[in-house]
């Protein structure tokens, strides 16, 4: 959730250079290795998983230390087919994923509210994503329960589903859509994105 020097709420618009500087300190301190170009012939299933919460377990006990879980996500892959993937160029090693890989805990807006902005999203890992044309937010919402599950894509066909607080701030800015005022959304980058119906 944004900070209060950068708060979305906020009168006064923040620059995307000011917010990255506040959200994302060190740019480059995050590579992430090529895992699209390695194809190992090994592949293994050692009971990993990530849970709904963004937890990541391994036989049934969670990964507590940070660091290691930061490190597992960077070598993260999820194919065509659906299946996810802790990948080296040696071996790849499945990940059971019971909702999305990552949890988006932080939205900030920067820019103008509006057509303009553009809104910066914060994984449990570190990752920071400017959603717009190559970065998408989809709302799912469940048949039954009318439950929306919130997600914006990260990288490749990796998403994080958007943290209830999260979702209540996208939520407080969302916008009656241009050509439907029965549809609200959101708008970054230039495009707007429907979260759901307004009520």
């Amino acid at each position: 959730m944004a900070e209060r020097d950068v708060n979305s709420k906020q009168n006064t618009a923040i620059s995307l250079e000011e917010l990255l500087k506040v959200i994302a300190p060190d740019p480059d301190g995050r590579k992430l290795p090529p895992v699209e170009q390695w194809s190992p012939e090994r592949s293994v299933d050692i009971d990993m998983e990530i849970r709904a919460d963004g937890s990541w377990w391994h036989e049934g006990g969670r990964i507590n230390r940070e660091k290691l879980v930061k490190l597992f996500s960077t070598i993260l892959r999820k194919d065509a087919d659906g299946s996810v993937w802790l990948v080296t160029p040696y071996e790849k090693v499945v990940v059971h994923v019971e909702d999305a890989p990552f949890m988006a805990i932080r939205v900030d807006r920067a820019g103008e509210a509006g057509a303009d902005q553009t809104l910066a999203f914060k994984t449990n890992v570190g990752d920071v994503v400017l959603a717009g044309p190559d970065n998408p937010i989809r709302v799912e919402t469940d048949p039954e329960t009318l439950e929306p599950s919130p997600y914006v894509l990260v990288r490749g066909r990796l998403e994080a589903r958007l943290s209830r607080p999260v979702f209540y701030e996208l939520a407080e800015m969302a916008e009656p859509h241009p050509d439907d005022e029965n549809t609200l959304g959101v708008w970054s980058k230039g495009t707007f994105f429907s979260i759901g119906p307004a009520l």
